[in-house]
């Protein structure tokens, strides 16, 4: 009988592991199915850089407002139950993005972005919390296998996106099938995610473990920081680097659409090798690899002379920037017993960043060009790469 139950648990986590991969790698298509043709938006709506900052800032403060309450919500309806709602919110949103776009409505799209960032921010949190759940019950480092399948899911939606501007497919079109595809995985795959375990009553006299505690926290918080700087050299990079492509360098829209294609590729491979790298160096060592290259790789970028040498920082700028989120989130979920709620501070202090920062670049860039307003990101670099060691590991008590 114990030997069928372990191999009953053993088919459920394993099943758990590939939904939230599954789960991990839709969320990717979505971004960058959005983010790829960012380009195209800014002609379909004929505006600015920083004015396409000022949209892309309505997803941000969207997911900020979902982000802090996003661990009370996992709390009370579980991992599945929020990836579902997020999954049906974002695919409403994206209906409105694209009717918007349709229209050439600049306040549809901002209000449809909106909803899409709070959808974007519950759904991040609960498959993060299940990811790090799984990662505690396999006993091994996974995370980053996880946010491999998002950037995965993320360069697949960049090839399409580049595809699909090179054939002149309108961008709303595109997101209607996307839609169709989220509605669809985001209903079926969490029936797989491990039994959501309501959250027992702390014993007399002690503390619970709730939200405003996690931000009193002093090691939630380092990490929050480290993870807000670390992070906004993959939000930038995801947001700007086909725009940057296009403008600082004179490619094509499809070109810029394959520069960050290669960017997410990076990103992805270096996931997909991250948890042998970390289990091997240690999480502060590697996070600090990580911004060094992510550093050297957006400064090739945006000197380089040609497409060819940008490529290659490009490239560099994507191994860089793979690590850090997942390190982060592995770090605050140390603790299974306060894990939700320090997932919860932790994405949030790093999605004001990742969300809020490129927007902020898309208003430098209307002052210097976006390609060399890429270079502000180098200040909050070297912040994530003195603040490293509060990601090390709690000690077994």
């Amino acid at each position: 009988m114990s030997i069928n139950t372990g191999t009953a648990q053993q088919a459920g986590l394993k099943a758990a592991a590939a939904a939230t991969f599954v789960v991990f790698g839709i969320n990717g298509l979505v971004f960058a199915s959005w983010a790829a043709r960012i380009p195209a938006v800014t002609q379909t709506l004929q505006i600015t850089s920083g004015q396409m900052g000022t949209l892309l800032l309505c997803t941000a403060v969207g997911s900020l407002l979902a982000l802090p309450t996003a661990g009370w919500v996992v709390g009370r309806l579980g991992t599945a139950n929020t990836v579902r709602l997020g999954g049906l919110l974002a695919s409403a949103a994206g209906v409105g993005i694209a009717l918007s776009l349709a229209a050439a409505s600049i306040p549809g799209t901002a209000v449809s972005l909106f909803f899409f960032g709070i959808a974007i921010g519950l759904w991040d949190v609960s498959q993060n919390i299940e990811g790090a759940d799984v990662e505690h019950k396999l006993r091994r480092t996974i995370m980053p296998q996880f946010h491999a399948a998002f950037s995965g899911g993320a360069f697949l939606g960049a090839l399409i996106g580049a595809g699909l501007s090179n054939l002149g497919v309108d961008l709303p079109l595109h997101l209607l099938v996307i839609v169709g595809i989220v509605l669809v995985v985001t209903m079926a795959a969490p029936r797989y995610f491990l039994p959501h375990v309501a959250i027992p009553a702390p014993a007399e006299g002690a503390k619970a473990a709730k939200g405003p505690s996690a931000w009193r926290d002093s090691r939630t918080v380092l990490i929050g920081v480290v993870v807000l700087g670390a992070t906004l050299t993959e939000g930038a990079g995801n947001d700007w680097i086909a725009k940057a492509s296009v403008d600082g360098l004179g490619t094509t829209e499809s070109t810029g659409a394959l520069m960050f294609a290669l960017f997410v590729l990076a990103m992805t491979a270096m996931r997909f090798l991250g948890g042998r790298v970390i289990d091997k160096y240690g999480r502060v060592a590697v996070l600090r690899a990580s911004m060094a290259a992510a550093a050297a790789g957006l400064c090739l970028f945006v000197l380089a002379g040609n497409a060819w040498l940008a490529a290659g920082g490009a490239a560099l700028w994507g191994v860089g920037a793979a690590l850090a989120f997942p390190m982060g989130m592995s770090a605050a979920a140390d603790d299974p017993q306060r894990a939700a709620a320090r997932v919860s501070v932790v994405s949030t202090l790093g999605y004001i960043s990742f969300l809020a920062g490129p927007p902020l670049l898309g208003y430098l860039g209307d002052l210097t060009g976006i390609h060399h307003a890429l270079l502000a990101i180098l200040a909050p670099i070297l912040v994530a790469l003195l603040l490293a060691g509060a990601a090390r590991p709690l000690k077994a008590s």
